[in-house]
């Protein structure tokens, strides 16, 4: 029997990595379980499973740009860490990743081989995790990259949108940035999909398809809530400036699984009305969540 490792099982798509895994033999390891940091703490967690799938990260995007070497230790060494225990030990990793690690300049959707160059700290240490556990386990390391995610487990956009709806007539979302909302309900079914089918090693884009603006998934998830979507109002990315720049364009490419003999993640609208009657964008949130 596969025995399978998460790391980072606290958080939203650990929760839901933990739902698709159900009934198999799971180990599942939130941070007060297991510091991804600590070499010698990996190596022992990580003996005598087959399988493991990080979905630690640090995800506090903004604060990366002062604390790099923080973000760093958990998104580049942590990474590489799970991977030489895994290499160790024979088994397969799956790490999740970002299309933050793009620079976000692109108009057509950014394929997995696509260069590496990020804009800002966490995605340069998120990249740097890539590069980590690929030279560590080669033949044995699958990169996820996911993007604007959201699910039960954890606060998210969509959730916020909810929340918002009940203290604001109005709520402003940000037009000109493009991305890929994707559920983790979704992303963690691919991922067994990917493992079970025991398709090459490599990188995936792990995203619902289509593209969508900030502006137009708000308007969405208004619907999926049942709530007026033109109480959403557009505006630009310059009205919310932050401390780390934000791709303006984030749409990856999924030619990964067609090679793979795999079929790519659904629709975003579909996914959306899927993860609503889930119960998604009810508010029971946990606060640790991330991706």
């Amino acid at each position: 029997m596969t025995r399978y490792l998460i790391a980072g099982a606290a958080g939203m798509l650990g929760q839901d990595l933990q739902r698709a895994l159900a009934g198999r033999d799971v180990t599942a390891l939130g941070r007060a379980d297991l510091d991804v940091t600590d070499r010698d703490a990996v190596l022992a967690a990580v003996a005598g499973h087959d399988v493991v799938i990080n979905a630690s990260a640090y995800t506090r995007v903004d604060d990366a740009e002062t604390h790099e070497d923080e973000a760093y230790a958990i998104n580049a060494t942590g990474v590489e860490n799970l991977a030489v225990a895994a290499h160790e030990h024979g088994a397969k990793l799956v790490t999740v990743s970002t299309d933050y690690v793009f620079d976000g300049f692109g108009t057509s959707p950014y394929s997995e081989g696509a260069p590496r160059d990020p804009i800002n700290a966490y995605g340069r240490t998120k990249a740097a995790g890539e590069e980590l556990a690929l030279a560590a386990h080669p033949d044995g390391t699958y990169v996820v990259r996911t993007a604007w995610l959201y699910g039960a487990g954890g606060a998210n956009f969509a959730k916020t949108m909810v929340k918002l709806a009940g203290s604001h007539e109005t709520v402003s979302v940000v037009a000109d940035q493009l991305g890929q909302p994707t559920w983790t309900g979704d992303l963690a079914a691919q991922i067994v999909a990917l493992l079970d089918a025991d398709a090459p090693a490599g990188i995936y884009h792990g995203t619902n398809a289509g593209q969508a603006s900030w502006y137009e998934f708000a308007k969405a998830v208004f619907s999926r809530a049942g709530l007026n979507p033109d109480r959403v109002t557009p505006t630009d990315s310059s009205q919310f400036v932050r401390p780390a720049p934000r791709p303006a364009y984030s749409v990856l490419g999924h030619e990964a699984w067609r090679a793979a003999g795999l079929e790519p993640m659904r629709e975003w609208q579909d996914a959306l009305a899927d993860a609503a009657r889930h119960g998604v964008l009810e508010q029971h949130d946990n606060p640790e969540s991330g991706r």
